[in-house]
């Protein structure tokens, strides 16, 4: 089996968990003898080609046209997708499916559909109405308008979860047999690696202070102005606490504002983006790490802590409310509720036989419900269930066939 993968991001280009998981997925599907090729964004804008884990990557620069605004930066990018793709499946010369993941590549994706007559899957990571909680503006209604034309263009979308499956069968009516719930996953053993050198404990917290650890997005939707906001309350109980918050977005100087007008600078440390080998050692660190996101479809961070060893502290929504056992594997608060966080984080500091539980479940069910390798095959059962059902559909339009003998006419004679 031959796919072709378009995704705007995938290692080292990391701006979300997207990213890691069009990485990960391609990489176990390789393990199971299919042939994979992934059509991204060029990371220093240098066109490139080269074999990772078995995936061929083949990474291009957007259009080198003047930046009009957001929609126009990514339709150029769409277009150096369009045409590399092109190219290779005419090299070629044969390609089972189409495999999108999210509206940033929807153009490149139903273009090639229907150039070529192929199935296209996608997978929906995160809605625009779901990111805003609504649509408030006319960028807004245009994202999702290409969302809603990106699933109504697909033979299958594949969604995280069960709360993400719906929200999109709500925001675009997308019919529920359409749509196949595959989890996130993770590799376990990314997170048996010991804390380097380089990243001693004492550049992040005393070693007399716990530390409190957030990893994500600086988006509004992450929630760390609950986190912050919930920070006094748990100093009440516990002031020997640092709380690292790793990651970039725009967001950020809003967050910085915060902590410097509650006084919390001692406190609060930002580290902006971090490799995975200083994340690893974060988490080996960490006393707790913290996911209070206000709208999650999935959480891949949450499995990261869960696979590390490491008590979860999440909020109560979308697909963290599924991942998340409260009181089994982790620990559940109220989203956007900062008293309901900070109980919580200090549960987890007040009963270690409680924590030395959840760890251990945690550690299980990542095992057993994400790894990448059951993802795949699930994802692999539904690439082969899409080619059986195409090969008996005809890809003409109704007005290219006689309705009374269905025989084709004008130029598709046959």
């Amino acid at each position: 089996m031959k796919i072709l993968i378009l995704s705007w991001e995938y290692p080292p280009r990391t701006i979300g968990g997207l990213a890691r998981h069009v990485a990960g997925l391609s990489q176990a599907l390789a393990k199971n003898e299919v042939d994979v090729n992934v059509v991204t964004v060029a990371e220093n804008k240098h066109e490139n080609a080269y074999q990772e884990k078995g995936v061929s990557v083949y990474t291009v620069p957007s259009y080198s046209l003047p930046f009009l605004n957001f929609i126009t930066d990514i339709q150029h990018l769409n277009f150096s997708l369009l045409e590399k793709s092109i190219k290779l499946i005419n090299d070629w010369g044969k390609i089972d499916i189409i495999h999108a993941h999210d509206w940033l590549v929807a153009y490149a994706a139903r273009a090639l559909k229907h150039i070529y007559r192929l199935p296209l899957i996608t997978t929906i990571h995160a809605t625009e109405f779901g990111r805003n909680g609504g649509l408030y503006n006319e960028l807004q209604r245009y994202i999702s308008s290409v969302e809603w034309w990106l699933t109504y263009e697909s033979w299958k979308v594949i969604v995280c979860s069960k709360a993400m499956k719906q929200e999109v069968q709500y925001i675009f009516q997308t019919p529920g047999d359409k749509i196949e719930i595959i989890n996130n996953g993770i590799e376990l053993a990314d997170f048996n690696l010991p804390a380097k050198n380089i990243y001693e404990r004492n550049r992040y917290a005393l070693p007399n202070e716990k530390i409190v650890f957030f990893i994500g997005r600086l988006v509004p939707e992450k929630g760390v102005q609950v986190l912050i906001e919930a920070i006094p309350k748990i100093l009440q109980f516990e002031p020997k606490v640092k709380f690292i918050i790793a990651g970039k977005g725009p967001y950020e100087n809003y967050l910085k504002h915060m902590v410097n007008t509650m006084g919390l600078e001692n406190k609060v440390s930002f580290l902006g983006f971090i490799e995975d080998i200083e994340r690893n050692a974060l988490y080996t660190y960490a006393d707790c790490v913290v996911f209070p996101s206000i709208y999650e479809p999935f959480g891949i961070v949450a499995l990261e802590g869960m696979a590390a060893g490491k008590p979860v502290v999440t909020s109560d929504t979308g697909g963290l409310g599924e991942i998340v056992e409260h009181g089994i594997n982790g620990l559940k608060c109220i989203p956007s509720n900062a008293d309901s966080l900070a109980q919580q984080i200090i549960r987890v500091f007040s009963d270690p036989a409680l924590v030395l539980k959840m760890v251990k479940k945690a550690r299980v069910d990542v095992k057993e419900k994400y790894s990448w390798d059951g993802i795949a095959r699930q994802t692999l059962s539904l690439y082969q269930q899409v080619i059986n059902e195409s090969k008996d559909t005809s890809w003409l339009p109704p007005w290219l066939t006689n309705n009374s003998n269905n025989k084709i006419i004008g130029r598709y004679e046959m």
